[in-house]
């Protein structure tokens, strides 16, 4: 079998194991093989050839890595606005409980409404922050 073939079948299986993963940088991994196989193409010595896979492999590995630490941290699931499209919405609130609740009318149905951490209780129009569980997190607009 020929050596191109070898780094072929593998990254075909690197793909393969990521597609079931879901580890995306098993695909990184596998343009290394794909280099690799590159490599054994053109005529290249075995050594080369896997210098090649690990500098394309590393390299794409690395460089995804750095990507993704650039990209600011989504919010929770609680405060994010593509999971939850309560997020950002206006809401009335008339009055505040003694326990620092308050009770509103909110799409139809009744909801407990709590400040944001040190915010100060005043009624009026309010914007929700968060959801945890069924009260809504607000902050004074």
């Amino acid at each position: 079998m020929a050596e191109s073939t070898i780094w072929w079948l593998l990254a075909g299986t690197a793909v393969a194991v990521e597609l079931v993963t879901g580890t995306f940088y098993l695909l990184m991994l596998a343009i290394g093989l794909a280099a690799g196989a590159l490599a054994a193409h053109a005529g290249a010595p075995l050594t080369a050839q896997l210098i090649a896979a690990a500098l394309v492999g590393g390299g794409a590995v690395a460089g995804w890595h750095l990507k993704r630490g650039k990209r600011p941290d989504e919010p929770v699931a609680s405060a994010n606005r593509d999971v939850n499209l309560d997020i950002g919405e206006v809401v009335q609130i008339d009055a505040w409980n003694r326990d620092g609740t308050a009770s509103i009318k909110y799409r139809g149905a009744n909801w407990t409404a709590i400040p944001v951490e040190g915010a100060i209780l005043v009624t009026g129009p309010h914007r929700v922050c968060e959801v945890v569980g069924n009260r809504l997190v607000v902050e004074q607009i």
